[in-house]
């Protein structure tokens, strides 16, 4: 596996750089040598975050945390990390695809179904009536929800808006 470390608003010490390489590397199990492992680590107030992406397959497993020690988040991402391996591993299994950046090994080992069996327990249907990205964060709101699935009345698309971490807003479009 081949890191990519880089800090925003905080430097990379050989410290945090070898702990990282030292939880993540449990993961080199699971991914073939050549697999790139992004990992961002960022300082906000008194917020230690890190942010891990690993690009497989035409998918992406991600995880962002945040705690007041960042070896505290170091091992939280791990964990989680690791959780959506294995769910990832039974959606490949169910859908008999191939395993692409991960490890034979991994592929063949036995797993559990249920644990991380993804499974839909409510559908919901409504129409949609056309309308513009502001007017569907209002719907949102009027709602209290954190995300609104809509019709964009600009582009003829299904979009997403969402409320961000922030407080502030963010559009989800399609692109083809």
């Amino acid at each position: 596996m081949r890191f990519i470390i880089s800090g925003k608003n905080i430097d990379v010490t050989e410290g945090l750089r070898s702990n990282i390489e030292q939880k993540l590397g449990k993961l080199e199990r699971y991914f073939t040598p050549e697999t790139e492992i992004i990992v961002t680590l960022s300082v906000e107030k008194e917020r230690q975050k890190i942010e891990v992406t690993i690009p497989v397959k035409g998918n992406i497993i991600r995880s962002e945390q945040v705690s007041d020690d960042m070896y505290v988040s170091i091992d939280l991402v791990e964990e989680v990390i690791e959780r959506q391996l294995r769910k990832y591993k039974n959606k490949l299994i169910d859908k008999h695809q191939e395993g692409g950046v991960f490890q034979s090994e991994f592929m063949d080992e036995e797993v559990d179904l249920e644990e991380g069996e993804v499974k839909i327990v409510r559908t919901k249907r409504f129409g949609m009536k056309p309308m513009f990205p502001e007017d569907a964060c209002v719907q949102m709101e009027l709602l209290g929800h954190n995300f609104f699935v809509f019709s964009n009345a600009e582009t003829d698309e299904v979009n997403v808006v969402y409320k961000r971490k922030d407080g502030a807003y963010g559009l989800i479009e399609p692109e083809f």
